[in-house]
């Protein structure tokens, strides 16, 4: 899938170009190809933004560390500005306290808008934050056995343990 060029769209019928995806993304590992569109309409001074697409990607289980196969579908719609950089006096500052009205995404009037680009940070927002195989998973079994052999040096320490344990057990009762 190519670039838009900016001031192109905007010369074309409508000023909307209609994407059609289906198309493994770059950095995206997925099992089936991207499907979906993409709607890109240039408003004059901002680019909107739609698309719908869904894939089938392989995660890892944060508590079992099984693999499963999970279906992501985005539905996103995004207004992105067009601005020049050398139009934002507080460009180059790095240190500035934004509002929350600025945080929105920029770019050039005379600039690309890649598509696979924005497609790719939608399905990155759209993977699921914890990662589960099962809401019922259990997580990796656990078997809490007592070591049967204890190294002597740590003898003593065992032995205050269970002095401590003792102690505590006889506080309980009283």
């Amino acid at each position: 899938m190519e670039v838009i060029y900016i001031p192109q769209l905007a010369k074309a019928p409508e000023q909307t170009e209609k994407l059609t995806v289906l198309h493994h993304l770059p950095h995206l590992e997925t099992l089936t190809p991207v499907q979906g569109e993409v709607l890109v309409t240039h408003c004059g001074t901002y680019l909107d933004v739609k698309g719908h697409a869904e894939a089938i990607v392989t995660l890892s289980c944060d508590r079992c560390l099984q693999q499963y196969n999970h279906r992501v579908r985005v539905d996103a719609a995004e207004f992105i500005w067009l601005q020049r950089a050398e139009d934002d006096p507080l460009a180059d500052l790095l240190d500035r306290e934004v509002a929350l009205e600025d945080l929105v995404e920029t770019l050039e009037p005379d600039g690309y808008f890649r598509p696979l680009d924005w497609l790719y940070e939608q399905f990155c927002l759209a993977l699921p934050p914890k990662q589960l195989c099962d809401p019922a998973c259990q997580g990796i079994p656990f078997e809490a056995e007592p070591p049967t052999q204890i190294d002597h040096r740590w003898a003593s320490l065992q032995s205050l343990q269970l002095l401590s344990e003792n102690l505590q057990g006889e506080n309980l009762q009283n």
